[in-house]
């Protein structure tokens, strides 16, 4: 179970591949990539600056993660969330889990994701062609956060 907080980008084949090893037990990857949209209700993006708090976002990380090895027969996690500068179309996060079984890899990504977007002490700053703002977490993604509260695997 690997967390990475970096600027650099990541090379998704590469990530995967040393996420399944030559694990024979692995029955199911599942992997997520958020990518830097082009556009919001504020205007077309131009760039988004990514904050957080070292330490503490790894902390908070590995919480999650936990939770969803404890809720999940997991194999392997690997979570990267980059930091810094991101323009349109780049790479931003990527949640990847394996496991035995589909069910089990497919909700533990969902649910590392949701939390990821509504826990993880990470700010980000959106610069639009309008305006540059900080963004809020959404209601649409507390909501996807809150139907993991009474269900279980």
């Amino acid at each position: 179970m690997r967390v990475s907080i970096q600027q650099q980008d990541f090379d998704l084949s590469a990530e995967l591949a040393a996420l399944h090893g030559n694990a024979g037990q692995v029955g199911a990857l599942v992997s997520f990539v958020g990518l830097v949209r082009d556009f919001s209700d504020s205007g077309a993006i131009e760039n988004i600056y990514l904050e957080h708090y070292s330490g503490m976002t790894e902390k908070a990380l590995h919480k999650i993660i936990d939770e969803a090895t404890s809720r999940w027969q997991l194999i392997n996690v690997r979570v990267i969330h980059r930091v810094g500068l991101l323009l349109p179309s780049e790479q931003i996060v990527l949640v990847a889990t394996t496991a035995q079984h589909r069910a089990a890899a497919f909700a533990a990504c969902e649910y590392i994701i949701d939390y990821l977007k509504t826990a993880a002490p990470f700010w980000k700053r959106e610069q639009t062609s309008n305006a540059t703002h900080w963004l809020e977490t959404r209601d649409s993604d507390e909501q996807r956060t809150a139907r993991w509260e009474n269900k279980t695997a």
